[in-house]
């Protein structure tokens, strides 16, 4: 049971290095996107800026991820060695990840509603009429088409596999 615990871990810990690499890689590029699609909406492209609306990631945004990956990974490897203080440190980081990981992945799975939702809320008349769905499309056509199901794996080991790590490293 460890052993798939460990698994799911090194798998969890591969996405969080390949999806910031990719943000990195073509995040300028998508935001560049992004800012054309409002420009064509009417609006000014700071409008983004001001509300905090970035698609590109710099190197020093990608070292919180290869932590959580470098930490995914160490547990991993304790879990796959059947080490006990993997198993101990998994039960206590794993609820972490499951909530944690879980609200941020959510905003990455569902961008439109989340951005929706934020923008909406603003006193920003600009913002609030915006075409979120445009420029996210916008977007998201700058990054590889196979984002896309890794994000939506990253989701699913964050949620469904931090459960399952935690009911397999607790009925051990």
């Amino acid at each position: 049971m460890t052993s798939l615990a460990g698994v799911l871990q090194l798998l969890l810990a591969a996405t969080f290095v390949i999806v910031p690499v990719i943000a990195y890689r073509h995040g300028t590029q998508a935001q560049q996107a992004a800012e054309a699609d409002v420009a064509r909406q009417g609006f000014p492209i700071e409008v983004l800026t001001r509300h905090r609306i970035r698609f590109a990631e710099s190197a020093m945004e990608t070292l919180f991820p290869f932590g959580i990956a470098l930490f995914l990974a160490v547990l991993a490897l304790l879990n796959l060695t059947g080490t006990e203080t993997g198993r101990v440190l998994s039960l206590v980081a794993q609820p972490i990840m499951f909530i944690g990981g879980g609200f941020i992945t959510a905003g990455q799975m569902f961008p439109v509603r989340f951005i929706g939702a934020a923008l909406k809320k603003s006193s920003d008349a600009t913002a609030r009429t915006l075409d979120v769905q445009s420029f996210v499309d916008a977007a998201t056509a700058a990054f590889p088409s196979w984002l896309r199901p890794i994000i939506v794996t990253r989701f699913a080991l964050v949620t469904v596999g931090s459960l399952l790590v935690i009911a397999l490293l607790a009925l051990r």
